[in-house]
Order: C-alpha cells, then sequence, then structure tokens
C-alpha cells in the first residue's frame, strides 16, 4: 500500500539527508533490512495512532533544531560509582576520555569497528530485536536507526561482571544530530548494570537491544541530560530467556521533547521484565513513555512503573501495553501510570492496555492525575515544615514507587539526591 504522500515527501527528505547506506560485512543485509523497513513504513507522522500524543516532527525534521548547551558545575550522575567509562561526544566515541574496554566476563567492542567483520556475534542480536519489534505497532524511527547507527557498543556477558558499565553522552556541538546502536548480549548465568547518563546531542536517536538468557539477569539504570532544549527518541527492544531477569529505570529531567519507547518479549518460563520511569518537567517540556510487554511464556511477571511531575505548562504522555499470548498461563502483569500537576496549566495523556488470550492470569492497570496532596501538606506545615520543603517532600514521595525498581541502594540513592535538587532549583 502507498504512503501518503506528505509521509512519503518527509520520508524521502529525511533519507535523502542521510545519503546512503554504507556497510560492510555481517551488518550490511542486516542494514539494508532496516532501510527497506523505513521506506515501506515511513516516517511516523502527528496522525498516526500511537504518535497522537506526541507530534514527531521535532525527530523527523531534515535538521534538527539546535539545542543550547548547558553548563553546570555539579558533578556527573554516577560519578561516586566505580564503573567502567565509555564516552560518546555528538554521538562520536572518544578513546581519550574512556577507561580500558577490557574487564572480566565482559566482551565490549565498537559497532563502528565490528561492523566490517565477516562474523561476529551480534549478527545473531543487532536489527533483529528492532525488527520483532515492528510487529503489532510500527516503529520507523528504530527502523532508521538500525539503518543509520554510526556507532555504539557490542557487549557480550559471560559471567557476573564486578563494576557496572556506564555509557556517558556528552553534548558539545548546538546543532549534532547523533544515531547511536548498542547491544548487549547477556549468556546463560550472567549478569550486567548498565548506567547511561548525558544529554548525548541536539538531537539523538538511540537504539538499545538486550537478549538475556536463560537464569541471568540485566539491570539498567539512565538519566537523561539536562540539557532542555534536547530532543530524543529511545528505543529498548529486549528479549528473555528461562528465570531471567531484566530491570530498567530511566529519570528524564528538563529535555523539550523525548520519547522513550520500550519493547519487551518473555519468551522463557518464569522471566521477569521490571521498566520503570520518573520525569520531572518545567514549562516547555513534552516527555512520552511508550512500552509494549509481551508475554509468551508461563508464570511471567512484567511491572510497568511510571510517575511524572509536571508545571508550568509541561506535558506527559504515557502509552503501556500488557499482551498476553495464548498458553502463556500464571501471568503477573502489572502496570501504574501517575503524574501530579503542580499547576492548572500542566497535562497528563494516558493510555493504558490490557489484551489477554489466556484464562489464568493476574493483570491488573490503572492510571491517575492529581495535584498535591491538601491535607499531607497542611500536616507538614503544621509542624513547622516551610511550603516548599512540605511539597518537595511529597513530590518525592509521590515518585518513591518508581525508584523502588531500582535494585542498587546507592543508585537508588543518587537519583533521588537528583530529584530533590531539580525540586529545590525550580521552586515557584
Amino acid at each position: 500500500m502507498a504512503l501518503p504522500q506528505v509521509k512519503q515527501d518527509a520520508t524521502d527528505a529525511r533519507l535523502a539527508a542521510l545519503g546512503e547506506v554504507t556497510a560492510t560485512g555481517w551488518s550490511a543485509k542486516v542494514r539494508a533490512d532496516a532501510l527497506a523497513r523505513v521506506r515501506q513504513m515511513g516516517l511516523p507522522g502527528a496522525r498516526d495512532e500511537y504518535w497522537k500524543y506526541t507530534n514527531p516532527a521535532r525527530l523527523t525534521s531534515v535538521e534538527p533544531q539546535a539545542a543550547s548547551l548547558f553548563e553546570t558545575d555539579e558533578s556527573p550522575v554516577f560519578g561516586t560509582v566505580d564503573r567502567l567509562r565509555i564516552i560518546f561526544v555528538d554521538g562520536v566515541f572518544d578513546a581519550d576520555a574512556s577507561d580500558d574496554l577490557s574487564l572480566e566476563g565482559i566482551e565490549i567492542s565498537r559497532l563502528a569497528e565490528a561492523q566490517a567483520a565477516d562474523i561476529h556475534w551480534a549478527k545473531d542480536v543487532y536489527g533483529v530485536l528492532e525488527a520483532n519489534g515492528q510487529t503489532p505497532v510500527e516503529r520507523p524511527l528504530a527502523a532508521l536507526n538500525t539503518a543509520f547507527a554510526t556507532d555504539g557498543v557490542l557487549i557480550r556477558v559471560t559471567g557476573k561482571v564486578s563494576k557496572p558499565v556506564a555509557l556517558s553522552y556528552v553534548h558539545a556541538n548546538t546543532q549534532s544530530d547523533a544515531i547511536l546502536h548498542h547491544v548487549v548480549k547477556v549468556e546463560e548465568g550472567g549478569e550486567l548494570t548498565l548506567l547511561e547518563n548525558g544529554p548525548a546531542a541536539a538531537r539523538f536517536n538511540k537504539v538499545l537491544e538486550v537478549e538475556v538468557a536463560d537464569r541471568a539477569a540485566f539491570h539498567h539504570v539512565r538519566a537523561q541530560g539536562r540539557d532542555h532544549e534536547r530532543q530524543a527518541v529511545t528505543h529498548i527492544f529486549a528479549r528473555l530467556g528461562e528465570e531471567s531477569l531484566f530491570k530498567s529505570f530511566t529519570l528524564t529531567a528538563n529535555g523539550v521533547m523525548t520519547r522513550n519507547e520500550a519493547v519487551i518479549e518473555l519468551t522463557g518460563d518464569d522471566a521477569s521484565a521490571h521498566i520503570a520511569g520518573a520525569c520531572v518537567g518545567d514549562g516547555d517540556f513534552h516527555h512520552d513513555d511508550t512500552v509494549f510487554i509481551t508475554h509468551d511464556a508461563e508464570r511471567c511477571e512484567s511491572r510497568q512503573v511510571f510517575k511524572k511531575v509536571l508545571r508550568n505548562g509541561a506535558t506527559g504522555v504515557f502509552q503501556g501495553k500488557i499482551l498476553v499470548k495464548e498458553g502463556a498461563q500464571k501471568t503477573d502483569g502489572y502496570q501504574i501510570s501517575q503524574s501530579l500537576l503542580l499547576d492548572d496549566d500542566s497535562q497528563f495523556l494516558a493510555k493504558p492496555e490490557l489484551e489477554i488470550y489466556a484464562d489464568d492470569v493476574a493483570c491488573s492497570h490503572g492510571s491517575t492525575s492529581g495535584a498535591i496532596d491538601e491535607e499531607g501538606l497542611f500536616y507538614l506545615r503544621s509542624r513547622g515544615v516551610p511550603k516548599d520543603d512540605a511539597t518537595d517532600m511529597l513530590t518525592l514521595a509521590f515518585l518513591a514507587e518508581a525508584l523502588d525498581e531500582i535494585a542498587d541502594e546507592a543508585l537508588a540513592e543518587e537519583i533521588l539526591d537528583r530529584m530533590a535538587g531539580w525540586l529545590v532549583r525550580h521552586r515557584a
């Protein structure tokens, strides 16, 4: 079926600006197939069902809008954590700033170098999970990433890694347009914690594909950068084996446009997937979490916990779905999305969904939006707590359920401190 002319023109213009897909080795066919998917689907438009709450124009335009650099003397997120640091500046790997990539129980290579090889373990994952994630909902910006990603890391985990791997993204050019693609394969019995922080670029398109094998574990904590004018679309595609664990948490503070997508498939019995997020936005701020979790095995558990604090006209979006396939008995699916509106000008738009084809399941979803708890505020103020401090305390209590999804208490404490600092800086 032919694309509408408006969508066709926008797609052609963006692809022409990106130029030809140049790849050799194992990645050549994968990239060609991804480009074909983009041409067939077309880039998203405001009339597409899964984009009706978020206008994708900033993410699909030929050139990114300029984004001012954010100057701060604040220490980097996760700066006190013993970690292996991998640095990207405007989407380009910075070898001098990065640590040595060797660490026991893990193999790390760069996409820019490994893609030219004839054989590489990433061939079984790169673009594969993304392609699977195009059904039943099309995700053309992810396919665009697979076709044109300039760099990224390929991480193969063979044991329990002793310290986290940290991907830090530096925004140095006001008009940078970065496309990064990361692949993580956690083999049976392995365990990895992956940290991400920083604004990355004026416009950022990132894909993270994660394969978690039987009895393996993957922990992911990221803090998206504070450069307010940045625009970003990120995608997580994950596939879970038997008795495996996947946990991901995202903190977003500032950012004029952010769309975070997650597509998770539980294919092994007794697997568990938790994905959570907390965002705090002020003014010209649009934040969209879109999640699709598929249960395709028995006795699996999934949790979606998303909290948004919005003020001065900020907008928050949540689109979350749990799909339970036939035969996925004993499924336990939980989904909650809530917003705290600190004024009358902000809005929260939610679309929770359940689609169930098994008869022995426990699935629930809920979505609420409201103002600060006046009784709680009165209680704290009656005991001498200043209004601003009391408001911040109640706001942090509202966000607590999302932070509980972070397994590492030290990381959770750092995220809490960052949110508390943001609230203090943005007091009315």
